[in-house]
């Protein structure tokens, strides 16, 4: 399902306009963007949360020159579903 179909189908449940559906979209994805911003954890009911995390910094090694490199520390979104949502993916 790609963002149209997503959006299509969210104002078909909700009887909203498809401008609304996605005006309804935009904003939920800015305001999860700005609270993932600030290393807030987001959590909704009966699906999981998602959380910042720091990976510290690495050293790799190239499998093909063998030649050792530094991976500076980064910042990645971590989901962890809830235990009802993991359920019904079974």
């Amino acid at each position: 399902m790609n963002n149209k179909e997503f959006i299509a189908e969210l104002s078909r449940r909700l009887g909203y306009t498809v401008k609304d559906a996605s005006s309804l979209m935009v904003a939920l994805v800015a305001e999860m963007t700005d609270e993932l911003e600030d290393e807030n954890v987001i959590a909704i009911q009966n699906i999981g949360s998602f959380e910042v995390r720091k990976k510290q910094e690495r050293v790799v090694v190239n499998p093909t020159t063998q030649q050792r490199m530094l991976v500076p520390p980064k910042l990645v979104i971590n989901f962890k579903p809830s235990a009802s949502f993991k359920e019904k993916m079974q």
